[in-house]
């Protein structure tokens, strides 16, 4: 199952300075053995509360390679030219599953409670 990191991207002032540049020049490089790709990139529109800054989405074959990816020898090498140079809120979320629904997701949550009330 697909896990996807999700970044709220902050830039100081909007435009990457030199070691931000060079931190996107050089973490693609880092993410293919992973299999990690971009998905989205770029300004949001926010409909609902606040969002500044931007969002980066990429996706991960599953959790394992994004966790492997993050504790890389290579990517801990230049992250801090992005966390030293950025404000970032970095998650990981893993997807669901072809027969996933919210209305199946309500029913597994009323019947925990129903479960816990006995």
């Amino acid at each position: 199952m697909s896990t996807y990191l999700i970044n709220h991207l902050r830039i100081p002032g909007g435009v990457p300075n030199e070691a931000g540049l060079s931190y996107l020049e050089q973490v693609e490089a880092t993410v293919r053995p992973y299999g990690g790709k971009w998905l989205a990139q770029g300004d949001a529109t926010v409909v609902e509360g606040a969002w500044p800054g931007s969002v980066v989405l990429m996706e991960f074959p599953d959790r394992a390679a994004a966790e492997a990816w993050y504790g890389s020898a290579e990517y801990q090498a230049i992250l801090p030219m992005r966390t030293n140079n950025a404000i970032s809120d970095l998650i990981l979320v893993d997807g669901v599953g072809p027969d996933f629904t919210v209305a199946g997701f309500a029913r597994q949550v009323r019947d925990a409670i129903k479960a816990a009330s006995h």
